[in-house]
């Protein structure tokens, strides 16, 4: 980084070297794919371990629970009543805690989003990246300490805040860092991060299983990135447009915008509009393609022979294809248009995952295409988010309007999960019923997009 002297003394706008520019992608992608590892482990872990921690504190019999799950997946035999009864009501605890995790998660980084993106606007963004780094390292590896359902969940909780600050300071780094004909490659690149640390987390809990035994090992995988934090913190450069905007601050020519800005005009239509586009793939995800998860781990361990690693495969699966969705998200939405490409994607996730929870069933063996297909087509999502959401705002609140669409999208998919958990019980534990009402929200994305500005052909703000 650096700033040159004019004629008159005065500074000429910062500016950033190639090396710098390649820097700050490259810690930026890998901060948000440790983050995507944190992702999944809310899907991998988080049910063995409630089960884990709730037999610690006596609520459930670790051991009857898992030979009266051996009796059923035998099927030779049937449990009376009485013990058919204690799991049922066992596994709706699980669930419950399971549903609570994710909600940790999200609640976590929704306030990650807001404080550590409000943060990026005024220490700076890579200060800002570091430090949301550093958070859900430091306190996911803390997670082995917990000895209740509750402790890890208050851990969880404060974990996820990293996650939330580490997307709107990392997209605005690099959106700040790089040119406008760059961005749509980088927008996927930054995209296809969290699917990689997905994928990356799936494939070793496909080798190495993670069980309520055994499941304290994947918190310390969390907490390894710990060093790309110190590294970001003393080694990434900060972004120039950033510089730039504080200088004219300095200088009193512009003064430090209030959070509050963006939800006044003339931001107010756009950020809202903002909210909406990103609730959409995260209820999606969350709310909804997330529930293949636990439906998978149910039916592998009913399946005769028991399947332990199927909930991993269908992560897997559905990864693996976020990645390239991802990928292109930028590239087609700069191709087709950013309206254009919402519209279709939601569109096409709508049938799909209609399709998946009507006409299929985890241990089909058409079940992980399906799971693929949806796994593409919500990745091209997080292609086109890092693309979109920055060229709404301008550079003082960019990193807060980013922030605040993307993370208030997580507090409404946290309020969905709620009542996804009223749609188990009202639907009896039936994951396919809860995926099928829950999907629908991509048709709300067909409708919201038609009220979206096209920025297609509009450069980033200062």
């Amino acid at each position: 980084m650096s700033t040159n002297m004019s004629d008159d003394g005065s500074h000429s706008p910062p500016t950033i070297t190639a090396v710098g520019r390649y820097l700050v992608l490259i810690v930026a992608f890998l901060g948000w794919m440790f983050a995507g590892v944190q992702m999944s482990i809310t899907s991998l872990v988080m049910r063995p371990a409630a089960i884990d921690l709730m037999d610690r504190v006596g609520s459930i019999d670790l051991e009857k629970y898992n030979a009266l799950n051996k009796v059923i997946a035998q099927g030779d035999s049937e449990p009376s009543a009485d013990d058919q009864k204690l799991l049922t009501g066992w596994k709706a605890l699980v669930a419950q805690w399971f549903a609570w995790y994710q909600c940790a998660f999200l609640f976590g980084a929704a306030a990650g989003g807001l404080i550590f993106g409000r943060l990026g606007d005024r220490i700076g963004r890579s200060k800002a990246m570091a430090a949301s780094i550093l958070c859900y390292s430091i306190l996911s590896a803390a997670a082995c300490l917990a000895q209740s359902p509750l402790q890890l969940l208050a851990l969880r909780f404060l974990a996820c805040t990293g996650v939330g600050g580490m997307w709107p300071n990392g997209v605005a780094l690099v959106a700040e860092a790089w040119s406008g004909l760059s961005r749509p490659m980088v927008a996927g690149v930054i995209g296809t991060a969290a699917n990689v640390g997905i994928f990356l987390m799936a494939t070793v809990a496909r080798i190495h299983g993670v069980t309520p035994d055994d499941w304290h090992w994947v918190m310390l995988i969390g907490g390894s990135p710990v060093v790309l934090g110190l590294f970001a913190l003393v080694a990434v450069p900060e972004s120039p447009r950033w510089l730039a905007g504080r200088t004219t601050e300095e200088s009193g020519n512009q003064k430090k915008a209030p959070v509050s800005e963006v939800f006044h005009k003339p931001f107010l239509s756009v950020t809202l509009i903002g909210i909406a586009l990103a609730t959409v793939p995260l209820i999606g995800g969350w709310g909804s393609a997330n529930w293949m998860i636990p439906w998978a781990d149910e039916a592998g361990e009913t399946a005769n022979p028991p399947n332990p690693t199927l909930k991993a495969d269908v992560l897997q699966a559905r990864a693996f294809t976020g990645m390239v969705g991802s990928l292109l998200g930028g590239w087609i939405a700069s191709i087709v248009g950013r309206r254009r490409c919402y519209f279709l994607v939601s569109l096409i996730a709508l049938g799909i995952a209609q399709y998946a929870f009507w006409f299929s069933y985890p241990t089909d063996k058409s079940f992980l295409l399906w799971v693929g297909a949806l796994g593409f087509f919500s990745g091209i999502y997080f292609g086109w988010l890092p693309l979109f959401l920055p060229e709404l705002f301008p550079t003082r609140v960019r990193s807060t309007g980013a922030g605040v669409s993307f993370n208030f999208g997580r507090i409404l998919t946290a309020v969905t999960i709620f009542a996804t958990g009223a749609l188990r019980d009202y639907f009896a534990g039936d994951y396919a019923q809860i995926g099928r009402v829950t999907s629908l929200i991509y048709a709300v994305g067909i409708l919201v997009i038609l009220f979206a500005p096209d920025t297609s052909k509009k450069e980033l703000e200062d």
